[in-house]
């Protein structure tokens, strides 16, 4: 039976449509009708007209009365595999689908109109099967259609480019798929962007989780890039578009998923060269079955019912189905968790992987931003003497509260956990990229970038600050100094959060590969040792650049190993292009993370890393499964019609009842439950 998937179209067949709210990782599931896929509506015809002529028959009515009913089952159910089978005999390739319509037809040619009608029904019902399962797996992610909004404000050209986001040029409301490139659209606070672009003029801080899975809000402003879905902050922001709404981030994720759905993995490639060889020796098998007891002087309709038996009995439906439906039911159920896997190939390799290497940056931490360090230096208080740790973290805090930064943030709940007062602040503004200043108390507050605001200090004396900047960073923290009336008054040193579920994938990982994983950094060797001895890494690859990852890569994999490299997909994309298989964590939602990895992880979770390879094992081992269930039937049908007197309609449902036995078997990864099984699995190692 074919393998072309029958409802890639659904995919992309309504435009996309707006969610409101902010955060969801994950749009609303849809499901296609089972009944808007063409092959379920003509199997249920052709199973229908069986239904009804079969006890017509069986009671006696006559032929004229049931005859016709089984013509037309024949026709419903059997035109497109018929079709499919004659454009492969047209490119000199023998079809499943031809040997089983010419069975179907030589049955009938013999007065087995029922037998033949039977298994054109079962065999239509196999090939909705199949369709179904393609059509689940693109459900999968066409909610990811949802996150970008309807509508958007389209600016008129006269908008020109300079001027505040809400100036100049009168305002428009247009569908976003009528949105072209160079069009300039404007998004208010909390509204959703309507299309990839660049921010013309504005600040703002935009949450990407929706389509990137990154914890953190990103700041944006003149010159960065926006991304069609995501959730705007508390600014105002003038975009261009620079992509139309059929290249967009969302859009090119949903064809991932079709082009995944249209693969075939290594083991089906195997499995369909042999079958062109395997369908012409079951022809001349066939003909052999018929012709050699017919020289024996058997009758000429009992040889010819028992080789077109042999035909249908012999034919590889079922093991041509074995691969396809348990590979594309996991990439359906890793996409309702988060996971797009680019193609059935990805999957059956997530399972063949022995060896791990992390990123650290954004991969084993988390980019949720924590002060670990209050330094005060320098600037005297009110009473001539320098500030106290609380002090400086209060005056901070007070300046960064209204504030929406993460880094901002970070300083508020630094304060609020020490049980400090975090005094109001006046006359607060926000530059992105260097701070936020206030006035705290009477007095000027700046809070920032170390390089920005101590190019604008009024005190000539910095050197303090710079050694305990330089000790910071040094320690791989993120120095935030803080001015008190233009002088430095002291640092706060940030650090990532390592991830807390890091250790126990460490853990997973090690336990499904037999190896503890592997940690390939740009950081320095002291920050990276630290880091790995908290999770459980013991080969540290320190201050590499991305070539130095592809090196450290291709000596495992020369040592025979199959490498998965997970890390953001953009520091990162040589080595998970080098790796036997990669998989970015969503960082950026860029070209390069959706291009260069082989899976994306849109929800950011670590922990799904073991899950989706347990998944893919649990894949491999159905695909296993039912070539052994498809061998059993083929080999017990085939022996019996040779050594004994098999019945065609006992044939028939032998073998069709195996087709549909493993396309159903196939589907049992599109449970939730299944996901489920994969993580509990992948913690103790026994997916293999």
């Amino acid at each position: 039976m074919s393998l072309t998937p029958a409802s890639a179209s659904t995919v992309t067949d309504r435009p996309a449509r707006a969610a409101t709210t902010g955060r969801e990782p994950v749009a609303p599931r849809r499901r296609t009708r089972v009944f808007a896929l063409p092959e379920v509506r003509w199997a249920t015809a052709a199973l229908v007209l069986f239904l009804v002529a079969l006890p017509l028959q069986l009671f006696g009515a006559p032929a004229w009365f049931w005859g016709p009913l089984y013509a037309v089952a024949y026709v419903t159910g059997g035109w497109e595999p018929a079709w499919a089978g004659l454009r492969a005999l047209r490119e000199k390739t023998l079809d499943v689908d031809l040997l089983m319509i010419v069975a179907a037809i030589g049955a009938a040619a013999i007065g087995q109109v029922m037998d033949g009608a039977l298994l054109i029904v079962i065999f239509a019902t196999s090939g909705a099967l199949e369709a179904l399962a393609t059509a689940r797996t693109a459900d999968s992610v066409r909610g990811l259609l949802d996150l970008a909004p309807a509508t958007a404000t389209r600016l008129s050209a006269d908008g020109g480019d300079g001027g505040g986001a809400d100036s100049d040029g009168a305002e428009e409301t247009v569908a976003t798929e009528d949105l072209a490139v160079g069009d300039t659209i404007l998004i208010r606070p909390g509204e959703r962007v309507g299309a990839d672009g660049r921010v013309l003029d504005g600040a703002s801080e935009v949450d990407q989780a929706t389509i990137t899975g990154e914890p953190l809000p990103v700041p944006k402003q003149t010159g960065d890039e926006v991304f069609a879905g995501t959730l705007n902050g508390t600014g105002a922001l003038r975009v261009k578009v620079e992509r139309d709404a059929s290249d967009s981030v969302i859009a090119r994720i949903v064809a991932m998923v079709e082009e995944a759905s249209e693969t075939k993995a290594p083991t089906q490639l195997f499995i369909e060269k042999v079958e062109q060889r395997y369908s012409v020796g079951i022809v001349l098998a066939t003909l052999a079955v018929f012709a050699v007891p017919l020289g024996f002087g058997a009758n000429l309709t009992d040889s010819l019912l028992r080789a077109m038996t042999f035909m249908i009995v012999a034919s590889p439906c079922a093991v041509v189905l074995a691969t396809m439906p348990p590979l594309l039911s996991a990439i359906a159920n890793a996409g309702r968790h988060g996971v797009l896997v680019k193609s059935a190939v990805v999957m059956e390799r997530l399972g063949q992987i022995d060896a791990v290497a992390l990123d650290k940056t954004g991969t084993l931490t988390e980019g949720t931003p924590r002060v670990t360090d209050v330094r005060a230096a320098g600037a005297a208080g009110r009473a001539g003497n320098q500030l106290t740790e609380d002090e400086l973290l209060s005056l901070a805090a007070a300046a960064e509260h209204p504030s929406e930064h993460p880094l901002a943030r970070a300083v508020v709940e630094a304060a609020r956990e020490r049980g400090l007062r975090i005094p109001d602040a006046t006359d607060f503004t926000s530059a992105p990229g260097i701070g936020v200043t206030a006035v705290v108390d009477g007095r000027k507050v700046a809070v920032g970038a170390p390089a920005r605001l101590l190019e604008d200090t009024t005190d000539p004396d910095t050197a303090g600050v710079g050694v305990i900047i330089g000790e910071l960073e040094d320690g791989g923290r993120t120095a935030v100094v803080v001015l008190y009336d233009g002088v430095p008054a002291g640092v706060l040193g940030i650090a990532d959060r390592l991830r807390p579920d890091a250790a126990a994938t460490v853990a997973s990982l090690t336990a499904l590969t037999g190896t503890a994983p592997t940690l390939l950094t740009g950081d320095n060797p002291r920050a990276a040792a630290r880091l790995a001895a908290e999770v459980g890494i013991t080969d540290v690859r320190a201050g590499l650049l991305p070539q130095d990852k592809v090196i450290a890569v291709r000596e495992q994999e020369a040592a025979g190993r199959k490498v998965l490299v997970v890390g953001d997909g953009v520091n990162d994309a040589p080595a998970l292009a080098a790796a036997h298989t990669g998989i970015a964590l969503g960082r950026a939602g860029s070209d390069l993370a959706l291009e260069t990895a082989d899976a994306v992880i849109v929800r950011d979770e670590l922990t799904t890393v073991p899950t989706v390879i347990a998944l893919s094992r649990m894949a491999r081992r159905l695909v296993v499964q039912n070539l052994i269930i498809a061998a059993v039937f083929i080999s017990g049908l085939v022996i019996w019609d040779l050594a004994g007197h098999l019945p065609l309609p006992l044939g028939v449902l032998g073998h069709e009842g195996s087709t549909v036995i493993v396309g159903l078997n196939g589907l049992r990864l599109l449970r939730d439950t299944t996901w489920h099984r994969a993580t509990a699995l992948s913690t103790d190692g026994n997916s293999r």
